[in-house]
């Protein structure tokens, strides 16, 4: 094994294998028992075969090229509705991993500056770089908080209710302590060592578990409130390459209409999916003004996503309209998806014939406010596509709201793993803000999510479902401090690492 590991060659390839294998313990497989196995073999290898700086680097950046081009390789899919786009797949789904690859070889790269050796210190060491360069990573360039690695604990609910009280980035932390764990059986310390820090981990995970379990059972106890409306989610399921291509804008509403199945003595809100009426803008909907009449009645809500244009620039919006179309609300996305709705670089993109990905030429433009949303005695902070993925940017103003409302296109992810990586963001979200989560999707999973992160409801082929009734809970620690806490986190990781290395020292 030491001579194979001293090979330089068979050493990336064992990280490239390591990063490969760990992209399994996460949506739709969840094979948490995996991180087990590879996080602890990469440091493992990163304390006794990285010997220089510039080895270390590579050691991460491997393993974070085979971690990311087996979970991301569904970006590429995007690529394939249009034809000026195909040349372009083999770059991205080569250049992505490998831009994104370059955050854990940081990590590496860093952790080479502390001297690693088979010490505890080195798992807390390893860990805050860790978990600190993802938490960079799902913000600087816009972020892209997108499978980090507590994601591979999404069906274990249990475990995650303590999201309401310390967040993603602080679970991601601790997480990638526990999976490291096991390294320590390489650690030259007593067996009687090894069993109590084994032993210690163990009873914490499973108070978190009993406390998880606890909360779970609590809540299934509370009474439901009824809605003072229905709330109808709608999923289509229109192709999208119908979308890439001139349709008829009066028959598709009618096909929206005629699916939704309005009816004229129920008060309902029907929310249909992001940009799911296309070749018009937000204007042109006083042009179908009849059809709005005579499908809907006053009692009738409609919310859905449609591109808008205020001052030359184009917004991909979610609006709120009543039975004849007039506009009551609109939100503006603020989160924009590199080169699906912006071209970043746009001026010199322009050059070479390339445009963004979805319909049009002008890329769209990112609005800075995001307000609570209000109707029929009903709350909702409104979301639009991957704005969901984002921990602790839901709510900036800290108000009160019953629900996250979240409308997306999934088709962009094909019949790949995309949708269901989306959808664990949402189980995330609810638990994180103590809130319920409706999302409406069009060729991907549309779901009702309560506060716990338990799927209530979800659907995935054309149709729709009813949300009569939810259960509410108090505002969360979380919701009120954010990301506040994951810094707390930071300090007492660094303060452990400092005494540990004190009594390595002596």
């Amino acid at each position: 094994m030491n001579s194979i590991l001293e090979n330089k060659a068979y050493l990336f390839l064992i990280c490239l294998l390591l990063g490969i294998l760990t992209s399994f313990s996460l949506p739709p497989y969840n094979l948490v028992f995996i991180n087990f196995l590879t996080l602890p073999t990469l440091l493992y290898i990163l304390i006794n075969y990285a010997d220089n700086k510039i080895i270390s680097f590579f050691v991460g950046w491997v393993f974070g090229f085979g971690y990311f081009i087996s979970n991301l390789y569904w970006i590429t899919n995007s690529l394939t509705f249009d034809v000026n786009f195909k040349f372009i797949i083999p770059f991205a789904l080569l250049l992505i991993p490998l831009f994104l690859g370059i955050f854990y070889g940081l990590v590496t790269f860093l952790c080479n500056f502390f001297n690693l050796k088979n010490k505890i210190s080195s798992i807390l060491i390893f860990s805050i770089f860790f978990g600190g360069i993802e938490f960079l990573r799902s913000f600087i360039f816009g972020g892209f908080p997108w499978n980090l690695v507590v994601f591979s604990l999404s069906n274990n609910l249990h475990s995650l209710q303590i999201l309401s009280y310390i967040g993603t980035y602080s679970l991601n932390l601790l997480s990638i302590t526990l999976f490291l764990l096991p390294v320590i059986f390489f650690f030259k310390y007593k067996s009687l060592t090894k069993f109590l820090i084994f032993g210690l981990s163990l009873i914490l995970v499973m108070i978190n578990f009993l406390y998880g379990n606890l909360i779970i059972k609590n809540f299934e106890k509370k009474k439901y409130d009824y809605l003072s409306s229905i709330i109808r989610v709608v999923s289509p399921n229109v192709p999208i390459e119908r979308f890439l291509s001139n349709q008829d804008t009066e028959k598709s509403i009618n096909e929206l209409i005629s699916l939704s199945d309005p009816q004229n003595l129920k008060k309902t809100i029907f929310i249909y999916p992001e940009g799911i009426i296309t070749g018009i803008y937000l204007k042109d909907l006083k042009f179908f003004k009849d059809i709005f009449k005579d499908n809907y009645n006053t009692n009738h809500k409609v919310i859905l996503g449609i591109n808008s244009i205020n001052q030359n620039k184009i917004y991909n919006s979610l609006i709120v309209l009543n039975n004849e179309s007039e506009l009551l609300y609109k939100y503006n996305k603020n989160k924009l998806v590199p080169f699906g709705e912006f071209l970043p670089f746009e001026n010199f993109f322009k050059r070479i014939g390339l445009k963004k990905i979805t319909q049009g030429y002008q890329s769209f433009s990112a609005d800075d406010k995001r307000e609570i949303l209000e109707m029929n005695q009903l709350k909702f902070i409104p979301l639009i596509c991957y704005e969901i993925i984002y921990s602790g940017k839901i709510n900036p103003n800290k108000n009160y709201y019953d629900f996250i409302l979240n409308i997306s296109e999934d088709g962009w992810f094909g019949k790949t793993i995309g949708p269901q990586q989306h959808l664990s963001h949402s189980i995330f979200r609810s638990i994180e803000e103590g809130k319920n989560v409706i999302r409406s999707t069009n060729n991907g999973i549309s779901a009702f999510v309560n506060p716990k992160g338990q799927i209530i409801k979800q659907i995935t082929e054309k149709g729709y479902f009813d949300v009569k009734k939810i259960k509410r809970v108090n505002k969360t620690y979380f919701a009120k401090y954010g990301n506040k806490i994951f810094f707390y986190f930071v300090l007492i990781y660094t303060t452990f690492i400092v005494i540990l290395k004190i009594r390595e020292n002596k």
